[in-house]
């Protein structure tokens, strides 16, 4: 069943047209992608049974195209526009590298990073590269796997720190149980970090601990004392 046999203002793209694509639902959305479905099932049922198969629609973040093509009435073409789809979207969520950006507060860099890495399926520990008049310049994904001194080892940190005359770093990592509350090793990592930052002249103003839509700056807790 195509889309063009629903009534026009049922229709996902008319709808979304119309009155917005935000109106659409998840299903719709990618039963627009999809474009048709297969003689028992509509473009519609099928886009359910992909965020089915993904358990949710957050869980198409980590879809591979093969799990996708499990999914009877989707082949390579339709598997090859979720996918796209999905790429599409991650970058333009994503800063623009290469492009100063002045950050006045934790909120502000919370709001940079937070659809990036809240649905990360590992911890992901970042390092943002600061010049004088407090503009991210660049930024470097330092580990990926649970937080330990081992992984964020202060030499990584502060390469690229060097590297690019930064005056001050930024820490933020992901928590994947969504819960942002920073562990012992979180502030113990911290501390080492600043330490180490204080005898290059390079300060680290903060760490943000990213969870499921909410954060903790450990700045902002008071367990970044000086």
């Amino acid at each position: 069943m195509k889309i063009k046999a629903l009534p026009a203002e049922e229709r996902p793209m008319e709808k979304g047209l119309f009155y917005g694509m935000q109106q659409l639902s998840n299903p719709e959305l990618i039963a627009l992608l999809i474009n048709s479905g297969t003689r028992e099932k509509s473009a519609i049922t099928l886009a359910e049974e992909v965020i089915g198969r993904s358990e949710g629609i957050f869980g198409l973040r980590e879809i591979s195209a093969q799990e996708l093509m499990e999914i009877p009435g989707i082949g390579k073409g339709k598997a090859a526009r979720i996918l796209a789809a999905l790429e599409l979207g991650k970058r333009v969520s994503a800063r623009p590298e290469g492009r100063p950006v002045n950050v006045a507060s934790a909120q502000d860099i919370a709001g940079l990073f937070m659809e990036e890495m809240r649905h990360l399926k590992k911890e992901t520990f970042r390092a943002l590269f600061l010049n004088a008049r407090g503009d991210i310049t660049a930024s470097e994904t330092i580990s990926v796997g649970e937080l330990t001194s081992t992984l964020v080892h202060p030499r990584e940190v502060f390469h690229g720190a060097v590297k690019k005359s930064a005056a001050a770093v930024i820490l933020v990592h992901n928590h994947p149980s969504g819960d942002p509350t920073p562990s012992s090793e979180d502030i113990e990592t911290t501390h080492r970090l600043m330490d180490c930052g204080k005898l290059l002249g390079i300060r680290v103003l903060d760490h943000l601990i990213i969870g499921n839509g909410v954060y903790v700056s450990i700045r902002e807790s008071g367990a970044m004392e000086e």
